[in-house]
């Protein structure tokens, strides 16, 4: 039930699906001697969640599309190293070669031999969330990563733990708040992450015009904390002693108000007793008098909402840090609370449903140094070890979707040179790129705009219930394949391999059984398998949706608790045992002084036009005056006897790297910021060339970023990274400016 145009000169609705914000797109499409192409984009005025808003990235959504760097169909690498070259192959004979070597490779060395990594834009996909997730199961691996270790692991620990399930996430009511607290997020460039919430200028605009107030907790004066009524530098590492003072606040002057279906306020009271406002100012920079306020104005506050994204999760305590978070909406009563933070209601509820699972910690753990899986994931920090240390379970064959964690996750430079050490390995990707250009095939899927889409997650975190479905605005080009259909024919083709031998009889025939089922599924497209879900949730249906491709309103946030609680008692536990255990820590960290004489403590940052580690080679978002420089204090600078412009040595414990500085009061001092994402010329990324440069130059902050360095979920503490800075002489930095590899990046 794919969809494909037959018409498609004129004007069609689609989805942007390169960020979380999903807005709504009006696209002129033309015909062309080469064939129909995407002419103009702009937002679409009747999309009901985007409201016509379209930021950079989406108006160069056609650019993905259009790009010639991109791979169109699959290829094999000859050679290794410098001398490798890459020849086109069928897909016949790709999907052979890939399934075959992953197979060949848990014949001879088990099951854990496979290891997986899927990036980010699978998430953005229909068919990866379909069908990719059972290419993942179908090897049955533990060594399986994802982006998420590097992201949003706390968040989706702590909704697990307290609601009963990782996706139930409350999503901020935005549009009725009169007090939204931001820490550690930048929604004016991002447009809300784990919030879907496009046109955040446009609702913040309104919030300030009812008389409400936003207020920013940064170590770097963002985009978001400029336009903020209130700004405050926090030191990196540090978010989590001062939104534990607050809650400390709210229990110490009995200010809380939490709602009847709330257990273990008095174990919270104890256990935060002596994490004082004057503890976290110590560490954090923020007067406490500050803290106590910021603590009083939650509470008194008719609709209020705490806000904790990226820079709260990626660093020491993002956990507790994500904790606090949730503390401070269910005690000052703004959890299920219009205004405060709420649960969505989607056409497909991917929560009661149970379309992703529930939830589970340490059901197994890494090889080497006994990391415990979350939900079926062990954290990406640890995937060069598994494959560099040998051993029953070594990491001899990599399959990685839609990622390049050798730009992404921590000591990228590091990981790349492991990736030159497997047997093999495989990539579905539309780009070669620092990580696929270790792949052995590469197998490229049509892209966005050549396949229907449905947002199956982002739907279910939007600050308002609304369902959207896309069919393909371009036809799919004759002799390619879809996402989906590579998975399933991996899938298929190893399911066959392996065969249904072994284990007796009971065994073989649960696993026939379950076989039947994912064969089932896997020859299902995603679009049946969508209208499907729509009709079991009866909230639309996809002739619905088809009848309104601008999307369909299902109404604002609404409370739903209890009842949507995934708890077995239905009530929320204050109280896991997983982040009390882990306060002793924080409190150890407290008493230590942060950081070591000479050091800074290193922030990433993030840009409106970029794409985590892709569509750096796109000219319309490349364009403008360079931003990859070192944020730096000018007391930092003067400190060194450093200039503004200055080339110098970033140092950590895993690595180093060479830069300009730039100097500014945007960042606090003791703070430097690195732009995530860059990083195509630097140590990760040197090695075979392939055609094209990025046209963004930097290093890559994760050539810095040390995998030791882990919050008690897994995640990776990728900010609050302790380096030095230095001079770089003449001769040194030349050494530094050979030019970039010559392919196109995704993370």
């Amino acid at each position: 039930m794919t969809s494909t145009p037959t018409a498609p000169a004129g004007t069609r609705l689609t989805a942007c699906n390169l960020c979380e914000a999903i807005c709504g797109l009006v696209l002129t499409i033309e015909e062309r001697p080469g064939g129909p192409a995407v002419t103009g984009v702009r937002g679409n005025p009747d999309d009901p969640l985007s409201h016509g808003h379209v930021c950079p990235k989406g108006a160069a959504i056609a650019d993905v599309q259009a790009d010639p760097d991109r791979l169109r169909t699959p290829v094999r690498r000859v050679g290794r190293g410098a001398d490798a070259t890459w020849e086109e192959i069928s897909w016949d004979e790709a999907v052979r070669l890939a399934a075959d070597g992953l197979a060949d490779t848990q014949e001879r060395h088990g099951r854990d031999a496979v290891g997986v990594y899927l990036g980010n834009p699978n998430v953005h996909s229909l068919g990866a969330m379909t069908h990719g997730v059972r290419l993942a199961k179908t090897l049955r691996t533990h060594n399986t990563f994802s982006a998420t270790s590097v992201d949003q692991l706390p968040a989706q620990l702590l909704a697990w733990q307290l609601y009963g399930h990782q996706l139930l996430i409350p999503v901020p009511d935005l549009d009725r708040t009169e007090l939204f607290l931001v820490v550690g997020a930048n929604p004016m460039a991002s447009n809300g992450s784990l919030m879907t919430v496009p046109d955040f200028p446009a609702r913040l605009r309104e919030l300030k015009a009812r008389g409400g107030r936003m207020v920013v907790l940064d170590p770097r004066r963002t985009e978001t904390a400029k336009v903020a009524d209130e700004h405050h530098f926090v030191r990196p590492g540090s978010d989590a002693a001062v939104l534990l003072a607050m809650v400390h606040t709210l229990l110490a002057e009995d200010l809380a108000t939490p709602p009847s279906y709330v257990r273990g306020i008095e174990a919270v009271r104890l256990a935060v007793a002596d994490l004082t406002p004057e503890r976290a100012e110590a560490v954090s920079g923020l007067p406490a008098e500050d803290v106590r306020r910021l603590a009083r104005d939650l509470a008194a506050a008719g609709r209020a909402a705490a806000y904790g994204r990226m820079g709260l999760s990626t660093q020491g305590f993002g956990s507790l840090g994500q904790w606090a978070i949730h503390l401070l909406n269910v005690l000052t009563g703004n959890l299920d609370r219009e205004g405060g933070v709420m649960f969505t209601e989607p056409a497909i509820d991917v929560v009661g449903r149970g379309l992703v699972g529930r939830g589970h910690l340490g059901a197994w753990r890494s090889r080497v140094r006994g990391l415990p899986e979350f939900s079926g994931e062990l954290p990406v920090s640890a995937l060069r070890e598994e494959v560099e240390t040998p051993g029953e379970g070594q990491v001899r064959a990599l399959l990685t979707v839609a990622g390049n964690p050798v730009l992404s996750t921590p000591d990228g430079a590091g990981l790349s040179r492991a990736l030159e050490g497997l047997d093999f390995m495989v990539s579905v990707d539309i780009y070669l790129n620092e990580t696929t250009r270790h792949a052995d095939v590469v197998l490229p899927p049509t892209t966005a705009l050549e396949r229907d889409h449905y947002d199956l997650v982002f739907h279910a975190l939007a600050v308002r219930n609304t369902a959207r479905f896309s069919p393909a605005v371009l036809p799919k080009p004759a002799g390619s394949r879809h996402d989906w259909e590579i998975f399933r024919d991996l899938a298929l083709r190893i399911t066959a391999r392996r065969g249904g031998g072994g284990g007796g009889l009971r065994r073989r025939a649960t696993r026939l059984v379950g076989g039947l089922a994912d064969r089932a599924v896997l020859s299902t497209s995603p679009t049946r398998l969508v209208e499907l879900l729509l009709l079991a949730g009866r909230r639309t249906t996809l002739r619905a949706l088809r009848a309104h491709p601008e999307g369909v309103d299902l109404g604002p946030l609404r409370p739903v608790l209890p009842g949507r609680l995934q708890t077995r008692d239905r009530l929320v536990h204050l109280a896991p045992d997983l982040v009390l255990a882990d306060l002793d820590r924080l409190r150890r960290s407290l008493d230590a002084p942060q950081p070591a004489d000479g050091e800074l403590l290193l922030i990433g940052r993030r840009h409106q036009r970029t794409n985590n580690s892709w569509m750096h080679n796109t000219p319309r978002l490349t364009r403008g005056k360079a931003r990859h420089q070192l944020l730096v204090h000018p007391d930092d600078l003067a400190a060194r006897g450093l200039a503004d412009g200055e080339r110098v040595r970033i140092t950590s414990r895993v690595g180093s790297v060479v830069t300009e500085v730039q100097t500014t009061d945007d960042v606090m001092p003791g703070v430097v910021s690195l732009p995530h994402g860059y990083g195509h010329g630097g140590a990760a990324g040197q090695g075979t060339r392939l055609g094209h440069a990025s046209r963004l130059s930097g290093v890559s902050v994760n050539d810095l970023t040390d995998p030791e360095r882990l919050d008690v979920s897994g995640n990776a503490a990728l900010n609050g990274v302790p380096v030095t800075l230095e001079p770089v002489g003449a001769e040194d930095a030349a050494a530094q400016d050979e030019p970039a590899p010559a392919y196109s990046s995704r993370a």
